[in-house]
Order: C-alpha cells, then sequence, then structure tokens
C-alpha cells in the first residue's frame, strides 16, 4: 500500500527578499520551520533551507536502508550514525550529496559493512530519487 506525505510553506514576497515557512505536515512531528533565500544560499541564521530537509530525508533513508541490509545478513546495529551533506549551487542547482555512516555492529567485517551500506545507498528510496546528482559513500566501522 502507498502511503502519502504532506508539507505546507507559506511563501511571502521575492525570492532574494521574501521569507517563509514549513508550516504543516502529515505527522506533525516536525515545528513551524523557517526558511529564506538567505538561509539557502548563504548563512543559515536559525532557518533551514529544502536542500537541509533533502539531507534529513536522506540520511534517514540510508540509514534505514543499512539497518535492513545488515540484518538480510544476520546482524543488528548496535548503532548508526549517519550523515549527508548536500551541495547547493546558486544559479545551478543541488550538485551532490555526501553520505557518512559510522556504525557499531558487533561481529561484523569491515569490508562486509562496507558491502551493506553500497546496498544501502544504491537501494535507498531518497538515493533513488536523487539519482541526477553525484553521491558519495564515506562507511566506516566504529
Amino acid at each position: 500500500m502507498a502511503t502519502r506525505r504532506r508539507a505546507e510553506v507559506v511563501w511571502r514576497g521575492d525570492l532574494t527578499h521574501g521569507e517563509g515557512a514549513v508550516v504543516s505536515n502529515t505527522s506533525g512531528a516536525l515545528p513551524e520551520l523557517p526558511v529564506s533565500w538567505p538561509s539557502r544560499a548563504e548563512d543559515p541564521n536559525g532557518k533551514t533551507s529544502p536542500e537541509e530537509l533533502i539531507a534529513a530525508a536522506h540520511a534517514a533513508c540510508f540509514a534505514m536502508a543499512l539497518s535492513h541490509e545488515l540484518a538480510q545478513a544476520g546482524h543488528t546495529a548496535e548503532r548508526l550514525e549517519t550523515s549527508a551533506t548536500v551541495t547547493f549551487e546558486p544559479g545551478e542547482g543541488i550538485k551532490s550529496s555526501a553520505l557518512a555512516v559510522r556504525g557499531t555492529v558487533p561481529g561484523l567485517a569491515a569490508e562486509d559493512f562496507d558491502r551493506a551500506a553500497q546496498a544501502a545507498k544504491a537501494g535507498c528510496p531518497v538515493s533513488q530519487a536523487l539519482a541526477g546528482i553525484e553521491i558519495s559513500l564515506d562507511a566506516r566501522l566504529a
């Protein structure tokens, strides 16, 4: 069964001087999140950006996919610390997403962790949605 998630944004003003906010979302888990062009292209100043939200989605999706890959191989992660850094170039768009994960997985060899991480990177639905950009991966056991 397909699931649907929704977020709403209200924007006021032009691109460079206006501002907006993510005002609601399906789960209610996100607070109101202010956004602006300067927070996207310059200093965040306490506001988010589409790229930061994509980075959060990519990191969460990858961690879930990696936990699944590990479970399929008979291992349970004690801890997966995952980050995604999305690079945005004004005038050019989103250029890349750099995934990094440090895993604590008792009894797992480094090469098996790397193999699972590579499979998770390829299988993560957010990675697939970002297929038009470079996606790098730095995976290491803690």
